[in-house]
């Protein structure tokens, strides 16, 4: 250990006291949330460029269960561990202070509110690189802070880099009531389009709430057959077959993949490499993404909250020890929103 971390975890501990803490661990890849418990771990100590944070509050994104169940096989492969997790805590987005920084950290310091993307936010602290973490959004509480930093950062990325929405564009946003999708219905709003979500009847109102101009209901009847076409589709996590999903678009129509579900344990983007495959030989632009996780896209929407034009919806906050509840009530597809742990 050199001087300067030595220093480092020094500085750390006098700060935050004791040097272990509560933590959602899982030592074995599993489908099911009994994979996860709370324990008593060693806190993580803080290199150079990262801050160690407080959590105050942790978000629940789908990428918490791919990361618990390894599966698609692929992400083990990523380097997140090919047997077991290499990384034993899970939770990736979180709001809270900064309760030490590193050598090179100048613009963050113990006590600023912040929120941003590290490995392992369920638990007490978590360090994070500062190339993730910005000041937390003025006016918002910890829990709808930490319900941004994944799901708002991707909704950001496909609408206005991948989608690139322009003022007066038709943009259709397949899964507006989840945790990405509420956000994209706002953010494409925000960006001058004309928005019709698509949602089950329970969240209709939801999605209208979010200033969408028009909310389909996908359990009355098939909502990608009438005659409307649009300029950008955005798929967030669902299973509708390419083609039908081409048949939604202008002839120079732009598909965007976020996310879903189908394609088994082994592969997992069947249709996103389909998807890709095939663009470069139509007229419409047909592909997906990897979220870039960035303060920069922190900071840009920082800017969308506290001008009013985007507002995290939280549908339940669940305390840390339930963290298993909170994950499994996020896959069951019932959040009106994100769901959140409160630690």
């Amino acid at each position: 250990m050199t001087a300067d971390r030595t220093a480092e975890q020094a500085t750390s501990e006098q700060t935050t006291g004791s040097t272990t803490m509560r933590a959602v661990v899982q030592d074995v890849y599993g489908p099911t949330e009994d994979v996860l418990r709370l324990e008593q771990i060693p806190r993580p100590a803080i290199g150079a460029g990262h801050v160690l944070v407080q959590v105050a509050a942790a978000g629940v994104d789908r990428g918490v269960w791919h990361l618990m169940a390894g599966e698609p096989y692929a992400i083990r492969l990523a380097g997140f561990g090919v047997r077991v997790p290499k990384n034993r805590v899970r939770g990736s987005e979180f709001a809270g202070r900064v309760a030490a920084v590193g050598a090179d950290v100048t613009t963050l310091q113990p006590g600023d509110e912040v929120f941003g993307i590290g490995a392992g936010s369920f638990a007490e602290y978590v360090v994070a690189p500062m190339g993730k973490v910005a000041l937390k959004p003025a006016g918002l509480t910890f829990e709808q802070a930490a319900a941004m930093p994944v799901s708002a950062s991707t909704a950001l990325q496909a609408v206005r880099d991948q989608g690139k929405v322009r003022p007066g564009q038709k943009v259709l946003v397949i899964g507006a009531s989840g945790g990405v999708g509420t956000f994209a219905v706002q953010i494409a709003k925000a960006f001058g389009a004309e928005v019709t979500g698509v949602s089950s009847t329970a969240k209709v109102d939801l999605v209208r709430s979010l200033g969408a101009d028009r909310v389909l209901d996908y359990t009355a009847g098939d909502v990608l057959g009438g005659p409307e076409r649009y300029d950008v589709v955005l798929d967030i996590g669902g299973n509708t077959p390419l083609r039908r999903l081409r048949r939604a678009l202008t002839a120079t129509g732009t598909l965007v993949i976020v996310g879903g579900e189908a394609g088994g344990r082994w592969l997992g983007i069947r249709r996103q490499l389909l998807a890709m495959v095939l663009s470069p030989f139509v007229g419409q632009k047909l592909g997906t993404f990897i979220n870039s996780e960035n303060a920069a896209d922190l900071v840009a929407l920082t800017g969308l909250v506290e001008s009013g034009r985007v507002t995290p919806v939280v549908d339940r906050t669940f305390p840390l020890g339930e963290a298993p509840a909170a994950v499994a009530h996020m896959r069951l597809g019932r959040a009106r929103g994100k769901v959140v742990v409160t630690v």
